[in-house]
Parts: structure tokens; sequence; C-alpha cells
């Protein structure tokens, strides 16, 4: 429709000029080349047009009608040709040629020629709709100018024909481990949501991801998914139960099936249109497009987050650190919960939309957004990329040559300079100790040092697992829990030097029963002293909770030391330590009835005391349940 219009505005301008041919044939053929337009058959058009410059060469509507149509099929230098013909013909043309040819000079990264006609365009017009977009094309020049020369690796390589097809594949969405893509084909006009696993390096044939969520009434697509592959957020247009023309829903994964999808609702989708939906790493807020009122542009991108009663919160814009007076599309955020990639052309870069980063301090501010660099965008909308958890490959689609179809989803390296902060994460099963079965359970992970609940879900009913990413340089506490089970605790600590380190983990919970031990590992004292340390809280609150919700259980506490130094020193700390956890409990509401304390000192290593690692093993705080 763009074109068409611009066609139409081309031909309004030239009063001034003839906007017929007195050669009849030439005429002839650039009306044909209209209808051909209309009914957006280019190639006849182009064909028409070429025709019609050949019977009369000083038909310049036809030359500049031949530009724009050359445009529409991306012959970018064909277009810039034509345009230059035309103008050779009379200098005397309407402001949209001076524009159109300085478009085709960027587009062919004449940025010296493209940086003059956008001016003398400027100098022309002062009103349209273009005197923006020519302003912004003016920072793209300088821009381009200097990134162009220092070029970033690139090289796409096509996922397959497990994936693509001769139909068009995109919008891809995956999982942490970097082992289930989920993704968006088009048949027939209908989009829906296919799957595909990773086996030995190869994607597998992919298969509709559910019947619950795809549908051959309505279209499914932009979607995104948990990096435990348990949710789906997706992009829903005109259903009945939809607020505006597009909202987003959410489904899901139960057991090897999904659920039923719903509407996220208000107030995330309005009587506007909202997409493209983005979910952080801890599950809690949502980044999303929209172009409801009080934004920066056309499309901005927002974000809400679940309240303390379970509820999406207001819809708030990034602001102008992310958002410009153009469009922003696209959104994803990394596994390291820190670092955004979008599209935009609002930013300067190499024309149209191109895709950026920006990272979150901790005070929420996102750093200016930076171009991802050369030949990775292009004059052409990139958009779409999504990071793997390890940082070092990002996947899109695009319809490059040699591929299967229309669209297909590639991958390419990162640049070093655009990969996210480092990650690693945690993949496990939850088992009964005794039966083995698997458990549906409670999992968290509690950074430490933020004391930011980082994941928090329950396992898969029917197999038991998770996934919990955390990243690197931080020390994260372990929690599973169940009904009528003791809980387990563990610690994981994850230097800056743990690169994309995965723990896999079998994890057994013992159920409730006299004589059960549980080993706190995450309760911390200073070397040689008693006094909790701020992160023993949430550990010491899970064992309150623990006790609240089973009001039989009385339990000891433990303390323990290693072998190093004095005995009677030793067991004296062990004592203080758990004297210490017994005070806590009983402040916060636990009877002391219910509780008794001792220090073992070194006498109950459950490590072998000759390595560091055994050592610190050794010193831990643990219960014993003494009466249920």
């Amino acid at each position: 429709m763009r074109f068409c219009l611009f066609l139409f505005l081309s031909l309004f301008s030239f009063n001034a000029f003839a906007q017929v041919s007195g050669n009849k044939k030439a005429q002839s053929f650039f009306e044909k080349a209209n209808q051909f337009i209309q009914k957006q058959d280019y190639a006849s058009a182009e064909q028409a047009l070429n025709n019609a410059v050949e019977a009369d060469p000083l038909f310049q509507n036809a030359y500049v009608m031949l530009a724009g149509v050359y445009k529409t099929q991306k012959k970018y230098q064909n277009a810039r040709t034509a345009y230059e013909k035309a103008i050779l013909i009379n200098k005397a043309v309407a402001p949209e040629v001076i524009y159109g040819l300085a478009e085709t000079e960027f587009a062919t990264q004449d940025y010296l020629k493209a940086k003059q006609h956008f001016n003398e365009f400027l100098m022309l017009d002062s009103s349209s709709d273009r005197v923006r977009r020519a302003k912004k094309y003016l920072l793209d020049c300088d821009f381009a100018t200097i990134a162009i020369k220092k070029p970033v690796k690139y090289s796409p390589t096509n996922l397959g024909e497990g994936v693509n097809t001769t139909d068009a594949e995109y919008f891809p969405a995956i999982t942490a481990d970097g082992e289930t893509l989920v993704f968006t084909r088009q048949v027939n006009g209908n989009e829906d949501f296919w799957t595909s696993q990773l086996k030995n390096n190869s994607w597998n044939t992919a298969t509709p991801l559910s019947s619950k969520i795809n549908t051959a009434k309505y279209n499914e697509g932009a979607q995104t998914i948990s990096p435990d592959g348990k949710y789906l957020f997706f992009t829903g247009c005109n259903r009945p139960d939809g607020l505006g023309r597009c909202d987003i829903y959410v489904s899901h994964r139960e057991g090897k099936d999904w659920g039923e999808p719903y509407n996220v609702g208000q107030p995330v989708n309005s009587e506007f249109w909202e997409s493209q939906p983005a979910i952080s790493p801890d599950g809690r807020t949502l980044y999303f497009i929209s172009n409801r009122p009080g934004g920066y542009g056309g499309y901005d991108i927002w974000k809400s987050t679940i309240t303390d009663d379970a509820k999406w919160g207001p819809a708030i814009n990034l602001g102008p650190d992310i958002n410009t007076a153009f469009d922003e599309n696209t959104p994803f955020l990394h596994v390291d919960g820190k670092t955004l990639y979008f599209s935009s052309d609002g930013w300067p870069g190499f024309g149209n939309k191109d895709i950026y980063y920006s990272r979150q301090e901790n005070d929420g501010k996102w750093h200016k957004p930076v171009n991802i660099g050369y030949p990775i965008n292009s004059f052409e909308d990139e958009s779409g990329l999504v990071v793997s958890a390890d940082g070092n490959s990002g996947l899109f689609s695009s319809n490059l040559k040699g591929g299967y179809g229309l669209q297909d989803i590639y991958s390419f390296g990162i640049p070093e300079v655009a990969k996210p902060l480092k990650v690693s994460y945690v993949k496990g099963i939850v088992r009964d100790r005794d039966t083995k079965k698997t458990i549906e359970s409670n999992v968290q992970v509690v950074d430490l040092k933020t004391n930011k609940t980082v994941f928090d879900d329950y396992t898969d009913p029917e197999t038991g697992q998770f996934l919990a990413v955390m990243p690197v340089g931080s020390n994260y506490l372990f929690n599973v829990n169940a009904e009528g089970y003791m809980f387990y605790s563990e610690n994981f600590e994850l230097k800056p030097g743990d690169i994309n380190k995965p723990y896999q983990i079998e994890v057994y919970i013992e159920k409730i029963k006299q004589g059960g031990n549980v080993t706190l590992r995450n309760i911390f004292f200073d070397t040689n002293k008693f006094n909790l340390l701020p992160a023993s809280i949430h550990e010491l609150d899970l064992l309150i909770d623990f006790l609240h919700q089973n009001e039989k259980v009385q339990i000891e506490i433990q303390g323990h030391t290693d072998n190093v130094g004095d005995d009677k020193l030793n067991e004296k700390l062990s004592f203080n330590r758990a004297n210490a956890v017994y005070e806590y409990l009983i402040k916060n509401s636990i009877d002391a009835k219910r509780l008794t304390f001792k220090g073992f000192g070194s006498r109950k290593p459950m490590s072998d005391n000759k390595t560091e690692i055994g050592r610190k093993n050794n010193r831990r705080t643990s219960f014993v349940i003494t009466k249920v």
C-alpha cells in the first residue's frame, strides 16, 4: 500500500511535466504497468515499463515508476539507475524522487551521495512524512560510513530439512538447554507452531506443537518459550476473547501435551495492538510490543511484572533508553535476565530495522542500545533474533539464497562484544528416595547476593523434571520441597570462571519420618564465629515454613565442623551455631518445645577431611527429625 501511495504521489507531483507520452506505444505499456502494479505483479510491471522507456527514452514518469518497481523487488542498483535517468531528463523533479534516489544510494552503500541527496530533499520538502525519515537517514549515513568498515564475523547456517521446508518458517524460540525449538510455520496462509528436538547435533523432523494451541481458524505466531520449556507466550489475533486486534496468550505444558491457552488479560492486553512477547528467565516479567497511547513512537517495547497477588502489574514503557520516535519490535530477553535484544528503525543503523542489544544495570537502567553490526544488519529489515543460553549462537529467519523455501531459520555466531552475560543452569529430576518414582515438587532458586528468587515453579507432574537458569557470578540457594516430604537443600556458587557449566542432577527426597536428616547448605557463618549471616535468612525461613506445614514434627538442630583446630573449641563453636539457628526459629514463632539443639564438632564427618572440599562439606548445619 505504501508503494502504491508513493507511485500516486510521484505521478501527482509531475503536473509540470508530461504525464503521458506522445508515443502511443509507450503510453500503452505505461498504463499496462499500472494495472500490473495494482495486482502486485511487479515482474510484469517491470517488463512493461522497460518497454515503455525503450519506446520513449524521454518518458520521465515511466522511469520514476520503474525505479519504484525495482525498489519493491529490492533491485536497488537498478532502481538507482532508473532514478538517475529520470532526473537526467529534467532536473526539476518532485522532492520524493530525490528522496527515492537517496534511499537507493543508501541501499547500495554510497553514503556520501545519499547524504547529499537527503539534504537536497530536506531543502525542497519540510512538511511531508518523509522529512522525519530523511533526517534519520542522515544519522544512518554517518553511522554506516564508519560501521561498514568494521564488519563482524557472520556465517549463517541453515538449520536443515528437519526444521525448514518449502513453506515459510520464522520466529524461532529455544529452551535454555538448547534442546527444544518452537517456531512458526505458515502453510496455505495459516500460521501454527511446530517443534523440533536436537538429537546428535541436528534437529529432528518437526511436528505440530499441540492441537490445543494450533487452530485452523486463527493464526498463532510471534511466540516466546520459558527457559525450562514449560510456558509458551504467543500472539493471537482477531479471537473472540480478544481485547484488541492482537492479544498475548499463554499456555502451560502439562506432561507431554500443552494446556488450553488463555488470554493474559489486562493490563498487558488492551484495545490496542499487543504482540511479540518475551518472558524473563524468572517468569515474572513479560516484555511485549504495543502501540497503545503513552509511548514514544508507533510501536514500543513495554513490560509488565507479576505482583505479590499473582496478577500482572501495570504496563510500563521501557522509556527513551530503548524506545524511539520510530518503531521497536521483536524483543528477546536473554536468560541472563540482563541483556535485551530487539529490532528498531529509530536508532542509527544501516537503514530500515536493525538488531540492537542493551544491558540492564542492577538499578534497572538500560544502557544505550548498540547496533549488532554489519553484515548481520543491512539495508533490509532484520528482526526476530533469539540467543542461546551459552551466548554463542543466535537464531533468526531469512530468505537467504540456497534455502529450502520462502523463509528458513538459520543460526550464526554472536559477535563477542554482543554476547550476553555468562549463565549456567541446573537441570534435573526429583524422585522419591525409596520408590525411585518421580515426584511433582516445588523447586526454588534464590540469588543470595540480591535475595531475589530467580526460579520458583513445580516440576513436571509426569516426568519430575525441572530446569532453572543461574547467571554466573553469584551464590544460589537451591531448594526442593513436596508435601509429606523432607525438603532438599543445596548451594551453587558460580564464580566468573565457571563458564556455562550446567549441573545435571537427580534429587532424592525422603518422606517425613523419625530419624530423617536434612543438611542445610545455605546456613552461613563467618570463620570461627556463630552470628548468622544475612544470606542464611532465606533457608531459615524455608525451615520455618516446613515446621508450620508439619505441626507435629519435632527436630534437633545440629552443628558440625571440620577437624581443623582444637576439638573442644570446634565442639563449642558447633554448639553455638546450632543455638543461633534455634534462637532464630523461636523468635519466628516456632514453639521451643518442638526444638532441641546440639553441637558435635568434628565427630560426625560426612566427607573426608583430607581435602578442602571434604572439609567444606563437614562444616555444616543440619537437623534430624526426633518426632512426627
